[in-house]
């Protein structure tokens, strides 16, 4: 961070990515650039994360050249492959729930909701 205190946009993308990797999202998917396009724009604008399908999709369809679907199936493949191998201790402190076999995975926008909420109080950009 800045000594001001002030974030800027490459230090945002960045904690993002790092605790999108802490989550264990392979930076290789798509879905990972769809899922941290999402969560900066929600960092930003919380009131995405409410009109998910109406908004956030298509405007991260319209910002990466594809289609709403590609967005939702790509972001949910991702979101999978980290609660199948992803870090229970982490999902335990960030959903009140872990990854182990009793809990289904959370929803795209609870995922979404959540890791946003997280960088925006770990910065204090609320």
């Amino acid at each position: 961070m800045t000594e001001d205190s002030t974030v800027t946009s490459r230090e945002l993308e960045q904690a993002i990515s790092g605790f999108m990797l802490e989550l264990g999202i392979p930076a290789h998917l798509r879905g990972y650039q769809y899922l941290r396009s999402a969560v900066e724009m929600c960092v930003e604008d919380m009131e995405l994360v409410g009109s998910v399908t109406k908004l956030l999709y298509p405007d991260l369809a319209k910002m990466h050249k594809t289609t709403d679907q590609k967005i939702e199936r790509a972001i949910r493949n991702a979101i999978e492959v980290s609660w199948e191998r992803g870090n229970g201790v982490l999902f335990e402190e960030l959903f009140g729930y872990n990854n182990s076999e009793e809990y289904s995975r959370p929803t795209n926008s609870e995922y979404i909701a959540a890791v946003a909420d997280h960088i925006r109080l770990e910065y204090e950009l609320i």
